[in-house]
């Protein structure tokens, strides 16, 4: 006898990694053209009708162009060093205030933590001018530090590390406490090691804003040494009169190493077992 019922249950999960399957071939089918586009051969046309996916003739020569062209070397180090201090910067700083509004008590704290939380809303560009103004004065142009100001800490970082605090036992910080752990220590050793997981989403969240960063950078630097990818891939356009093979081949170049760190950093995010000792 047939049952019909679970023949009715694969279905139903076929059908669903069906339409998982499609957006995912949709979302991927951007990254996939560009990487076509950076591998075809300058006798391909790639504005043909209908669009070739694949390339007829593939080559790497557009990446050795690119690279011998420009020193894309000396903006791949920029962008580097740039999102990985921003990174590094923007996790200490919003620790170190998410931490008090999350585990202490103090007059005004959760109004301190509305208008920090209030600031989400306010847009980039709003305070791009007072901030240019204020980078230019305290002598950050043309700096690595320059382009690093503007993400030392940002809200949704303080927001998002305080909810993480918040889910710590209650019981975990008082065993610390009851050990002698100064404020510091308690922070350092253990709220840091048990909010992990919300630590490498932020991470992920910083790096990719930094490196993929083009407005700031663009303002904050006219010495062409400490242009960074996004910058640099800018350039190409100009450089080769807009040919997207080579555009397509920085693009491919320049969004390389994010596609690295988040597979790298994936299996970091899961729940943390920090609070799996401590019953109710």
């Amino acid at each position: 006898m047939i049952n019909w019922q679970n023949h009715k249950s694969e279905l139903k999960i076929l059908g669903i990694y069906g339409l998982l399957g499609a957006i995912a071939i949709l979302t991927l089918f951007p990254l996939l053209w560009l990487i076509s586009t950076s591998l075809k051969s300058p006798t391909e046309n790639i504005l043909q009708s209908p669009p070739q996916l694949l390339p007829s003739q593939p080559t790497l020569d557009n990446f050795s162009s690119v690279w011998q062209s420009l020193p894309f070397a000396q903006y791949l180090y920029n962008s580097t060093l740039v999102a990985v201090l921003t990174v590094i910067l923007n996790l200490l700083f919003c620790a170190l205030a998410a931490y008090p509004l999350a585990r202490l008590s103090f007059p005004g704290r959760d109004w301190i933590f509305i208008g920090i939380v209030s600031t989400i809303m306010i847009p980039f560009q709003i305070v791009m001018i007072p901030l240019y103004i204020l980078t230019v004065q305290i002598g950050l142009r043309n700096t690595y530090l320059g382009m690093i100001f503007p993400s030392l800490a940002s809200a949704f970082g303080i927001f998002l590390l305080r909810q993480a605090f918040m889910s710590v036992p209650k019981e975990i910080e008082e065993a610390a406490r009851m050990d002698g752990s100064s404020e510091l220590g308690l922070w350092w050793y253990i709220m840091l090691p048990a909010i992990r997981p919300a630590l490498v989403t932020l991470a992920i969240f910083v790096f990719i804003g930094s490196w993929s960063d083009f407005l700031w950078p663009l303002i904050i630097i006219q010495d062409e040494n400490l242009y960074t990818l996004p910058l640099g891939v800018a350039k190409l356009a100009g450089t080769f009169s807009l040919d997207w093979r080579l555009v397509a081949a920085g693009s491919v170049i320049s969004i390389a190493p994010v596609l690295v760190l988040f597979l790298f950093l994936q299996r970091y995010i899961v729940p943390t077992e920090t609070g799996s000792g401590v019953k109710g």
